[in-house]
């Protein structure tokens, strides 16, 4: 692997077999320390033009269908369909205000948040425990994963915005259209600074 392009084939076939998108570190380490970054560039570059890119999300890479042929292999994602409009609601307070507690979740949507709703998305992937606020009572705080930002097409969550983007070019299915419309609102509902919480009873 002394040549640049025999490392940008190592890198290549090492994304190929991996399970699961791969930081820069991991890649690097895999090919026993090596300098990866130039050859996960060209080889972005030379995928650019293809029916899969290479891409970043999260800090970490994988390969992906191109978005004018993802309508062609979509998946189905039965759980995803699944998810009630809370859930959705609750996801985009997540994203947009993580990390945060389900009363700081309930304070914002203004009602009270179904149990296993937050059971919903993590078991979904789409969330994650990360620790608890050091306020009286020590509450659990919930955010985002990577596989949230993967299955957005984000790179970060400074690119939530762009969900509409996603949705003008119509790769949101239903829900995902759902959750799109409840992140914009998401802050204007924290705004509001509705008094006293109403009971939910739609179910996860």
């Amino acid at each position: 692997m002394n040549r640049p392009d025999d490392l940008a084939r190592a890198v290549e076939a090492t994304l190929f077999a991996a399970e699961e998108p791969m930081s820069v570190e991991a890649i690097s380490a895999h090919l026993g320390g090596a300098d990866v970054r130039a050859a996960l560039a060209e080889l972005a570059e030379t995928y650019a033009q293809r029916g899969i890119h290479l891409v970043e999300r999260g800090k970490r890479w994988h390969f992906q269908t191109a978005p004018d042929l993802a309508h062609l292999l979509r998946r189905e994602r039965e759980e995803v369909r699944r998810l009630s409009r809370a859930a959705t609601e609750v996801l985009a307070i997540v994203a947009y205000h993580e990390p945060v507690s389900r009363a700081e979740i309930e304070a914002i949507r203004g009602v009270q948040t179904a149990k296993g709703t937050l059971d919903v998305l993590m078991e979904a992937g789409w969330v994650r425990i990360v620790g608890r606020r050091e306020v009286p009572g020590r509450p659990v705080i919930y955010a985002t994963t990577p596989e949230f930002l993967t299955h957005f097409g984000l790179e970060s969550r400074r690119d939530l915005p762009g969900l509409d983007e996603l949705k003008a070019a119509g790769l949101l299915d239903p829900v995902e259209d759902a959750l799109a419309e409840a992140m914009e609102t998401a802050g204007e509902a924290n705004e509001s600074g509705e008094g006293g919480l109403a009971s939910e009873d739609e179910s996860a």
